[in-house]
């Protein structure tokens, strides 16, 4: 897929409905840095008027394997296969989280990929409050392989 079209998909992501429902914003930094972030309203409260959990998950599902499949490009497969969430404080008013894939990162994956068989990185992120306070911290575990010649 050209660079054109990752961009596109990028934008486009704002409009999922998912991501929309809940606020959810995205803006990429560079190919290898997205801010996110996500402000409390009555979409994604709970019960206790914070921020809802599957919304603080849904905020942070989808970025790590963007940027490794724009930095890897459409020679290999690239898969979300497990995540974890730990909350840690009340998500109160708006919350963010930066994603980032170093391109070192991304070329030592690309690497091993080239070597033969799957590669399965693993990514954190925490995301925080207004104060910098810690709401939860979430794990990404991906699955990279080059594509098999066809």
């Amino acid at each position: 897929m050209n660079s054109f079209l990752f961009r596109l998909r990028e934008r486009l992501v704002n409009f999922y409905p998912p991501l929309l429902g809940a606020g959810i914003r995205s803006r990429n930094v560079d190919q290898y840095t997205i801010h996110v972030e996500m402000k409390l309203t009555a979409f994604n409260r709970n019960i206790v008027g914070v921020h809802f959990g599957g919304s603080l998950y849904a905020m942070c599902d989808p970025w790590f394997m963007l940027i490794m499949m724009r930095g890897l490009g459409s020679d290999y497969i690239v898969w979300d296969k497990a995540a974890s969430i730990k909350f840690i404080n009340p998500g109160r008013g708006t919350v963010k989280a930066v994603f980032q894939i170093s391109q070192e990162k991304i070329e030592e994956i690309r690497a091993a990929a080239d070597g033969g068989g799957k590669i399965e990185p693993v990514f954190s992120v925490d995301v925080t409050d207004e104060l910098g306070q810690v709401v939860a911290q979430v794990e990404k575990l991906l699955y990279v392989r080059r594509k098999l010649p066809q």
